[in-house]
């Protein structure tokens, strides 16, 4: 469950050599590894971890083969972590191990870069059923206009890629259930706090006070009725929200998560018969303890609040490949 603390052990009790090529090997192997846990060890930023990820994405032999065949190796053999950041190195890793063993293909890393999360979306617009406006080739042709070096890619690469996904999906690793346990393992922040029934957009009523227990992890909001919960009573993604200071008359000590334009907060709960259904409040009200408990919150909160970091940064590498200096 804390996959950091797992490979310190073996290499302590000289199972692993503490070499990055040896972990490397280890992970890459993965036999009876959860997926999960080696994503977020690979994207981990720190000396050791990044020279990890880079020995593990050298492990992979990509030579002659067409990108999207490279990428259904790579994300088989872990499962990539939700954090941009994260994401954001290892997607690097990846182009330029294939434009090292496929030289002349790309102009520039940054290309295959950005063509290869295109080709990410692309499968997730294709296959997710949710996605009701399904792309066609000639907006994902359009979309990846620019992006070799200023110049467009052959047309038939495009094509070929767009039917190779809309054929057969990415199979994603699936593990056998710890993710969330993994999860709530490592918290940024974890405790009591009031939670005040949360407004509607409909109704506009406030409901009553009730004690959960928060827990702040990969910019998410969890709360559970008990620590001992398996299962979190609601989730609160930190996308596209603020956070504020507020006094009320019966709490205090209060702040709240609001949404931008008054607009829903993106979040789901479980309702009176166990089932997960989607959070209808525009604001979430919490009251903590004392004043340095909530300031404490506060703090922890908005490091975790995001924008769409993933989307900014992708934005501003198809920028780089398209207007390069």
């Amino acid at each position: 469950m804390d996959p950091k603390k797992g490979i310190e052990y073996l290499i302590e009790n000289e199972m692993l050599n503490n070499t990055p090529e040896d972990v490397a090997q280890f992970l890459y192997k993965g036999e009876g590894l959860n997926k999960t846990a080696i994503g977020e060890y690979l994207g981990e930023r720190n000396d050791f971890n990044m020279k990890v990820l880079k020995a593990f994405v050298n492990l992979h032999e990509f030579l002659d083969m067409i990108l999207v065949q490279a990428l259904r190796q790579f994300l088989w053999s872990f499962r990539l972590p939700g954090e941009a950041q994260k994401i954001d190195r290892m997607m690097e890793c990846f182009a330029e191990r294939y434009c090292e063993l496929n030289p002349g293909v790309f102009t520039s890393t940054d290309t295959c870069y950005v063509l290869s999360f295109a080709i990410i979306m692309l499968n997730t617009s294709l296959h997710n059923p949710s996605v009701k406006d399904k792309p066609t080739v000639e907006r994902f042709i359009s979309m990846n206009r620019g992006i070799n070096d200023g110049g467009d890619l052959p047309q038939d690469l495009l094509v070929s890629l767009y039917e190779s996904i809309k054929k057969e999906p990415f199979k994603i690793p699936e593990d056998d259930g710890n993710d969330l346990m993994h999860t709530f393992f490592n918290p940024d922040k974890e405790g009591w706090l009031w939670k005040q029934g949360c407004t509607s957009k409909f109704s506009g009523r406030y409901r009553s006070w009730k004690r959960r227990w928060f827990i702040l992890n990969d910019n998410c909001l969890y709360y559970f009725e008990f620590t001992t919960d398996k299962e979190p009573k609601g989730i609160i993604p930190l996308e596209n929200i603020h956070l504020r200071e507020v006094q009320d008359r019966n709490k205090p000590h209060c702040f709240e998560l609001y949404a931008t334009n008054n607009e829903v907060i993106k979040a789901c709960k479980t309702d009176s018969e166990g089932k997960v259904v989607e959070g209808k409040h525009t604001v979430y009200r919490m009251s903590a303890a004392s004043t340095e408990d909530k300031d404490a919150w506060m703090k922890c909160i908005r490091a975790s609040i995001s924008e769409n970091p993933f989307y900014d940064m992708l934005s501003a590498r198809r920028k780089k490949a398209q207007h390069p200096k």
